[in-house]
């Protein structure tokens, strides 16, 4: 038995004691990362494509903003994003690799995917401006059931993902976290330092952002949707 010391009020008691309970952690979110620097070079050159592309699309856009600022801003707050990549050659071994790790994820987290099979819903290049400005708000991806990203051009002085908490039920009452610098179950958000090569999966049912990027450093990656379908309902060639 332990005991806690409550401050002193009339007709309270000075003391309480108090069980000492077993504790279990129920409904964790599992976040997995690796890193896989072998996908670097390959993946580098082939994004190079769809960034320049897009980033030739946004030009007219950038040149009549800074006509009507009258200054010139450059790029800032426009994100290069490529269009849906998972049918281009390039990326298949990259993948393949993400697909064989996305049905181990699920059945350690204790779900039976053996009678389903995977699809790609969405991958995609990115690169934040390079004057700055860059950031996704919170948000989360309804269209699957594993996402990720894994990071081509990064830095210490670069945006960085932020996690946050995917249980809406602790938003309504929450206190102040005792040791913020601490990752707890009162924790609201958790932020990771990322690398080139560095591959994340996450739930995507996991509320993610990514902070303001100062445009330091070039700050560039891939982001994934898959989800899983019953075979029975898988279209077959």
């Amino acid at each position: 038995m332990s005991t806690y010391v409550k401050n002193a009020a009339k007709n309270v008691p000075k003391t309480v004691t108090v069980p000492k309970f077993t504790s279990e952690e129920l409904f964790k979110t599992p976040i997995w990362y690796i890193m896989a620097p072998e996908f670097l070079p390959s993946l580098n050159k082939a994004s190079d494509l769809y960034i320049k592309k897009s980033r030739k699309i946004m030009a007219p856009l950038i040149k009549k903003r800074n006509k009507r600022l009258k200054k010139d801003i450059g790029d800032y707050g426009l994100i290069a994003h490529s269009s849906d990549l998972t049918n281009e050659l390039p990326f298949n071994s990259f993948k393949e690799f993400i697909g064989k790790h996305a049905g181990d994820f699920l059945m350690w987290q204790g779900w039976d995917v053996s009678q389903y099979n995977f699809f790609y819903s969405e991958l995609w290049v990115q690169e934040f401006p390079k004057r700055g400005g860059g950031y996704h708000q919170t948000h989360r991806h309804w269209n699957g059931h594993v996402s990720g990203f894994y990071f081509l051009k990064c830095s210490s002085r670069t945006s960085y993902p932020l996690f946050h908490d995917p249980r809406e039920g602790a938003a309504m009452n929450r206190l102040p976290e005792k040791e913020v610098s601490k990752i707890t179950a009162a924790s609201e958000t958790v932020n990771y330092t990322v690398r080139p090569g560095q591959l994340i999966i996450i739930p995507s049912y996991l509320p993610h952002s990514y902070v303001l990027d100062p445009g330091l450093d070039p700050f560039r990656f891939i982001h994934f949707n898959l989800q899983v379908v019953p075979k029975k309902f898988a279209v077959t060639t």
